[in-house]
């Protein structure tokens, strides 16, 4: 099975681009729902632990865990050393339920993916983009977004330049959907043929 690892920056259309892969069948890990997921089950007993106050009855509170962490790195490196085991863990095993399906191709949606490491456990990444000025549009349009907020955002993301030189594919969303859809398919034909690189 080839495993095709999914980023991109924050308003690049990376959620739509993983709903184009899952409509045409393609197994999908989405890395942020699993998060939420951990926030309301397995992780909340550490985080609470590590940072006391930050959970209730429905699980994590993201705002009060965002007053700990954001802006504070060893904060930070302490939430992602309770998470980023639990987030494998959940990855090697939906990897394994594809593979299991026969799955020609699976897609590891993971943001941080090149901040992390993650391009060492797939054969290929594929990175989402679009222009900055679309981007910028795309975000500060969001209900809660304002512009402190993007910039601190951006700051904790590889620029976007970056990413594109590092990946091995480039989908731009700023054409619409079946624009989209047509690169997606040309990734999926070409995948097909490519060796599988994962370490």
């Amino acid at each position: 099975m080839f495993v095709l690892g999914l980023t991109g920056s924050i308003g690049m259309g990376k959620s739509t681009t993983a709903q184009l892969f899952a409509e045409l069948g393609v197994p999908v890990y989405d890395a942020d729902a699993t998060v939420h997921r951990l926030y309301e089950s397995e992780a909340v007993a550490a985080i609470e632990q590590a940072f006391p106050g930050t959970a209730g009855a429905k699980g994590v509170d993201r705002e009060k865990l965002s007053g700990h962490v954001v802006g504070n790195a060893e904060a930070m490196k302490r939430l992602e050393a309770i998470v980023h085991p639990m987030l494998r863990a959940h990855e090697k095993e939906f990897l394994a339920h594809a593979e299991q399906a026969g799955a020609p191709v699976a897609v590891l949606d993971i943001p941080l993916l090149f901040e992390t490491g993650g391009e060492n456990r797939v054969d290929a990444v594929l990175v989402v983009s679009a222009p900055e000025e679309v981007q910028r549009q795309r975000i500060l349009s969001r209900p809660t977004m304002t512009e402190a907020k993007l910039e601190m955002i951006l700051a904790r993301q590889m620029r976007d330049s970056d990413k594109r030189a590092r990946a091995d594919f480039v989908v731009d969303t700023s054409n619409g959907l079946d624009s989209a859809r047509e690169q997606i398919r040309h990734v999926l034909a070409k995948v097909a043929t490519m060796p599988r690189r994962r370490s």
